[in-house]
């Protein structure tokens, strides 16, 4: 039997069995003849025998959602003295998963955010290298990606969102916890290499249960709270031979994780309350507020030392559109990392993301040492090693 709503409807002997995405239901019609007198002394036949044979026998229907509702029914005669068997089938298939299972928009969302990541981390550390202005260099990466998104809200490739006054109450403190892990990221990746902070940002889950446990009174699991050994053991021994190691850079990395930690508690009311808003526009949002909030902060601590850092990063660079090239290039691809990781976070659960994240931060940190030809000691690669694996452990265990 064909249906509106694609719903196919198989008859055949044997029982009953409604389908419906990953849920099964059984259920009989009728009830099973008892054995006459005449058939008493013989061997019956198996259960699995007939129901072979009533499967054998099933009738089939073909849906289709767009066409009209029609009924295709072959019939066919149950076996004498057996039950009839209704089997139900409910065609549908998650969002955007083909018929092998795998979703391929989300594998493509997932190569993206890692592509993007992985550039955006090169260009972002070779544009420190020659200009050490972390507070502009980020003012000005958060400005290509508000930008980028007016140019697709007026050329109407991205539907523009509606803003009322209680989504600006609710973006405004996530804006906030974003530019505080963004500008302290950048201060970081200005003073340490871009592999050592990347590890030092692996322990990123330590604060995120620091700060559940003390503010929140959430409470974890035994396994959580032993990933966070592997975590904080691994910083430490990676620290123990960094050849860039500065206190600074350490600071920065872990007020970072501070700022995202607290932003992914913001984030929550904002997903649970605003579902119709895509990640897209969530993120052009969040860059637009948070330019308002860091482009006179920026200026304030850096302002008097922009000028000189910009004629030397020029001259470094050989002409002044190559280093504005640069600098447009790492902007862009800053706001399409992000955006990218936000997309793939509405369609997957955030364990699947951290773990995701975890991945990424391997690619990231192997790419940039291959690129800059940092050098890694091996007691670096141990600690750098096990604090993946805490980080690895602890994805795991939520």
């Amino acid at each position: 039997f064909f249906f509106p709503n694609g719903i196919a409807m198989v008859v055949h002997s044997g029982g009953m069995l409604a389908r419906g995405g990953a849920s099964h239901a059984t259920g009989r019609v009728g009830a099973p003849r008892q054995a006459s007198a005449k058939g008493a002394g013989r061997n019956p036949r198996p259960r699995s025998a007939a129901r072979r044979d009533g499967i054998a026998k099933t009738s089939h229907a073909i849906i289709s959602r767009n066409a009209p509702s029609r009924v295709s029914l072959d019939k066919t005669s149950p076996a004498k003295g057996k039950r009839s068997q209704i089997v139900c089938h409910a065609a549908q298939l998650d969002a955007g998963a083909s018929s092998d299972g795998v979703n391929w928009k989300l594998v493509f969302y997932f190569v993206l955010w890692y592509a993007f990541n992985i550039i955006f981390n090169i260009l972002n550390k070779s544009t420190l290298n020659i200009f050490p202005k972390p507070w502009l260099l980020s003012t000005i990466q958060l400005g290509a990606g508000v930008l980028w998104m007016m140019g697709m809200w007026v050329l109407r490739l991205q539907p523009v969102p509606r803003i009322t006054p209680r989504l600006l109450r609710v973006l405004a403190p996530i804006a906030l916890f974003h530019v505080v892990a963004h500008v302290s990221a950048c201060v970081s990746f200005s003073k340490m290499a871009v592999s050592f902070t990347h590890v030092i940002k692996a322990s990123e889950p330590v604060f995120t249960v620091l700060v559940s446990s003390i503010f929140m009174g959430k409470s974890f699991s035994g396994m959580t709270y032993l990933s966070l050994v592997p975590i904080v053991c691994g910083c430490s021994l990676a620290a123990m031979k960094e050849i860039s190691f500065a206190w600074g850079g350490l600071s920065g990395a872990l007020i970072s994780n501070l700022g995202t930690v607290l932003r992914s508690i913001c984030s929550k009311q904002l997903m649970d309350e605003f579902k119709e808003i895509d990640g897209i526009n969530t993120y052009a949002l969040i860059s637009a507020i948070g330019l308002v909030y860091l482009a006179p902060v920026a200026y304030l601590v850096e302002g008097a030392t922009w000028s000189a850092g910009w004629a030397s990063a020029v001259q470094a660079s050989g002409s002044a559109a190559k280093f504005i090239q640069l600098l447009a290039a790492g902007g862009v691809f800053y706001h399409l990392y992000n955006q990218v990781s936000f997309q793939a976070l509405t369609g997957i659960s955030p364990l699947t993301f951290s773990v995701g994240n975890t991945m990424k931060r391997i690619a990231v940190i192997t790419s940039s040492i291959l690129f800059f030809k940092n050098f890694v000691s091996p007691l670096n690669w141990v600690g750098t090693a096990l604090a993946i694996f805490g980080a690895y452990m602890y994805s795991n265990s939520r």
